[in-house]
């Protein structure tokens, strides 16, 4: 995990790095993606430098779904994708939560997100146990 002093949103939230800022809370701060895949692609990252979801207050959390939304209607795309990603091989790039707002103007591969859903099989039994094990850890 890169410390915060090396973290680049933590850069850019300080300001040490330039964006193109869209949306600044206590909280959170929100700008463009500058390797978008498609037109006005938005990244909103909270300003407590944490890796990964499970280890950001809740409060930063909060604060980020409003401001994907107000973001998602300012793009005026009808299909979007709200992306946040866990660890490296869950595509995660930046060692820094972050939640991508991605307009899909079309339906083609050309722009916005492509998602691969391998969808498995699972028995009615497996599928119970599974519950069983995070009602039980919940």
């Amino acid at each position: 995990m890169a410390s915060a002093a090396a973290c680049i949103f933590c850069k850019i939230i300080k300001g040490d790095i330039p964006s193109f800022k869209l949306i600044e809370t206590t909280l959170s701060y929100a700008f463009l993606d500058i390797s978008p895949l498609s037109r006005g692609h938005a990244l909103i990252i909270p300003k407590f430098h944490a890796e990964k979801m499970h280890e950001l207050p809740d409060e930063y959390l909060a604060d980020a779904l409003p401001i994907a939304k107000k973001i998602a209607i300012a793009q005026g795309a009808e299909n979007y994708n709200i992306l946040q990603n866990n660890g490296r091989i869950a595509h995660q790039v930046v060692d820094h939560v972050h939640f991508h707002v991605i307009p899909k103007p079309s339906d083609s591969d050309k722009e916005g997100l492509v998602v691969g859903w391998p969808q498995q099989e699972i028995s009615k039994d497996d599928l119970a146990t599974i519950y069983a094990e995070l009602k039980a850890r919940l």
